[in-house]
């Protein structure tokens, strides 16, 4: 069954076996973990995950390759028409609460932990990622392939130009590691950028210290909303410059020149002084 990538789900189809084993290399799934593939398209990842995992869920919001996937994977072995389920729904729509309770109800473990995999589609990647933050307390480790320029950033520290939002947001929160680069010539399309892949490993111990979300994603979003002005600027509206100055930083600071470390205290200072 011949399937032609749609560009308004930004499909790219993974094809290099050694880069799809390589990345199942760096996963290293066990037979118990639950895990999540988004996008899992054709089934080129999920083959190789199905045949080390007693189940795997998947998320797929192309209808019209959901038969596809599954026949593929049948194909590959018979058993896995048992051990793939798949979901048809937008991943920004998926109950990842719901879903965590009935598998520790099903495992009888309530702390039992998340696994997400995933080929990101570059024009969704980044709502995903932030969509997947709200759900980080649930989830053990994150792998994805994504665009080189968006793991660059991702992975960027203070004073580098590609250091914004993204690198904050997801560094507070996560560790974050990129692994390897992927050519285009692995993809069928190929697209026009090279790819790399991400881990993210959350970290439990920062939401002792940030237990307001919304307000720390509007600090970040401000201090970067123009990276050529200074936080006295950028943040006047959320903060007074005495508030920067008691946070152990300079109101003539750029938000590019911050460490994770002096956000948080930001962040701190003007959550306790705004109760």
């Amino acid at each position: 069954m011949q399937h032609h990538a749609k560009k308004r789900f930004g499909q790219n189809f993974l094809i290099d076996k050694s880069v799809i084993n390589n990345i199942v290399d760096c996963i290293q799934p066990q037979a118990d973990d639950v895990m999540i593939e988004i996008g899992p398209g054709l089934g080129a990842m999920t083959r190789p995950l199905l045949s080390r995992l007693n189940t795997l869920n998947v998320i797929e919001l192309d209808r019209d390759i959901i038969p596809k996937l599954m026949m593929n994977c049948e194909i590959a072995d018979i058993e896995n028409k048992h051990k793939l389920i798949v979901n048809e729904t937008d991943v920004l729509k998926f109950d990842f609460v719901s879903f965590q309770s009935q598998q520790a109800g099903l495992k009888q473990d309530h702390d039992v932990k998340l696994r997400i995999v995933g080929n990101l589609p570059y024009n969704i990647s980044t709502p995903v990622l932030f969509h997947l933050l709200d759900y980080r307390h649930l989830i053990r480790d994150m792998h994805f392939m994504l665009q080189k320029e968006v793991v660059d950033r991702i992975v960027a520290v203070p004073g580098v130009k590609n250091y914004g939002r993204l690198s904050v947001m997801l560094q507070t929160f996560c560790d974050t590691e990129a692994l390897f680069q992927v050519p285009p010539h692995a993809f069928q399309p190929p697209p026009k950028v090279n790819s790399a892949i991400l881990r993210l490993i959350p970290k439990a111990q920062l939401d002792d210290h940030i237990d307001d979300f919304s307000l720390y994603e509007k600090l970040i979003r401000q201090a970067f909303s123009q990276r050529r002005k200074t936080l006295k600027n950028t943040l006047k509206d959320l903060c007074s410059s005495d508030q920067i100055e008691q946070a152990g930083l300079s109101p003539g600071q750029r938000a590019e020149e911050l460490s994770i470390h002096n956000f948080v205290k930001l962040y701190q200072t003007i959550a306790k002084q705004s109760i």
